[in-house]
């Protein structure tokens, strides 16, 4: 990289400008709320606030799966959070979440409201609670936990890191890109050679750790996420492909992937979810 304009970190940064790119204008260096605005709360035993971004589908497939495992009391609702517009920024949602990021989950069948958030979190407390997707033996369930927090500590190189610098920011840089380009591809190889022994990321079952990272990777491999599929050369990790693939072919992932929907066809867009007709 070759670039004669050269950045000079100053002893102490100061936060006096937006940093540039889609996004810009809801980041901040300080936490907390920024307007008052109470979240809506429906009939359901869990409040969901989210917007299908990978992390957010992640659980609307964990709850579609509960129910279609015939877990009458997994329903719940799911309420749009328009992240491009602050909306993770109202008094509300940061008492849900004081970390300002969906989904957040809000279980109001407990005793006192019980809220989550982190997807991997809240992946495990409904696993942990419907006695679902979660293995039950010691070895079984720690490889599972194992490669959930694998995803957990690796996708945000893919989002954060490639997909930023590749397809968010303002101009495009060689070094981040090609950085986080040898990142993302490494995790994908670390994949790929796991999958070519077993049919799902910790064994013969399917669990949350595969329905975290089909989120992330599964989008990736499948549909273009970062417009940059030929840039990365996804399709030649045939053994994630054929995963993410097998994964999506079961209904509860498709009806997942809609929940809070707000781009591609608008047929496939459901804003928010109340009841299982909403997903037609």
């Amino acid at each position: 990289m070759s670039d004669s304009s050269k950045y000079t970190p100053p002893k102490v940064w100061e936060w006096d400008k937006e940093s540039g790119g889609k996004w810009a204008s809801t980041n901040r260096p300080i936490a907390g709320a920024m307007q008052e605005k109470e979240l809506p709360v429906g009939k359901h035993p869990h409040q969901l606030y989210s917007l299908a971004t990978p992390n957010g589908v992640k659980v609307t497939v964990m709850f579609e799966e509960l129910l279609a495992l015939g877990k009458e009391e997994a329903e719940y609702d799911a309420w749009l959070i328009r992240i491009g517009e602050g909306e993770q920024f109202g008094s509300g949602f940061v008492d849900v979440n004081p970390n300002s990021k969906i989904p957040a989950l809000l279980d109001v069948s407990t005793p006192t409201p019980t809220r989550v958030f982190e997807s991997g979190a809240i992946l495990f407390y409904l696993a942990e609670k419907f006695d679902a997707f979660l293995p039950k033996d010691p070895s079984a369930r720690a490889e599972c936990m194992s490669w959930l927090f694998w995803q957990m500590g690796s996708a945000p190189y893919l989002g954060g890191g490639f997909g930023h610098f590749y397809h968010y920011a303002p101009e495009h840089f060689e070094y981040p890109i090609d950085r986080f380009a040898m990142e993302v591809k490494r995790q994908l190889d670390v994949l790929d050679q796991n999958l070519a022994k077993r049919a799902y990321l910790s064994g013969d079952d399917y669990n949350i750790a595969d329905i975290a990272t089909y989120a992330w990777y599964g989008n990736l491999v499948l549909h273009n996420q970062y417009e940059a599929a030929e840039f990365l050369d996804v399709a030649s990790y045939k053994n994630v492909v054929r995963w993410a693939e097998q994964i999506e072919e079961r209904p509860a992932v498709q009806r997942g992937r809609r929940v809070n929907k707000t781009s591609g066809p608008e047929e496939l867009q459901v804003h928010n979810r109340h009841d299982a007709s909403d997903i037609s």
